[in-house]
C-alpha cells in the first residue's frame, strides 16, 4: 500500500470543503433549518385537520396537508443556499485580508 502524504493546513484551506469551514455558524444554521423542517413536516401536518379556515373557497387544512410542507422545504433550501453563499463571501473576504497581512516570501 503506498504511503499517503498528509495535507498541510494551507493545502486544506484551499480545498473546496476545508475541515474548518463547518464552524459554529454553519452548525447553528443547519440545526435551525432542520428544526423548522421538522416542525413544518410533522407539526403542521398533524394539526392541519384542526384548522377550519377557508382561503379562496379552499380549506386551509387541505392546502397545508397537500402543498405546505413541500413549499416550505423549498423555502428552507433557498435560505440554506443564500446563507452558505453569504458565509463563503465572508470567509473569502477574511482570507484576502489575512493573506494581505502576511509577509511575502520572495
Amino acid at each position: 500500500m503506498p504511503h499517503r502524504r498528509s495535507l498541510t493546513h494551507d493545502e486544506l484551506a484551499g480545498a473546496p470543503f476545508a475541515p474548518d469551514l463547518h464552524d459554529a455558524r454553519h452548525l447553528w444554521l443547519k440545526a435551525g433549518l432542520l428544526l423548522a423542517w421538522a416542525l413544518v413536516s410533522f407539526g403542521a401536518a398533524y394539526f392541519a385537520r384542526d384548522l377550519q379556515v377557508q382561503v379562496w373557497r379552499w380549506p386551509l387544512n387541505y392546502w397545508i396537508a397537500a402543498q405546505g410542507a413541500v413549499l416550505m422545504f423549498i423555502v428552507i433550501v433557498g435560505i440554506y443556499c443564500a446563507a452558505m453563499n453569504h458565509f463563503e463571501r465572508q470567509d473569502r473576504a477574511a482570507g484576502r485580508s489575512s493573506a494581505a497581512d502576511l509577509p511575502s516570501h520572495d
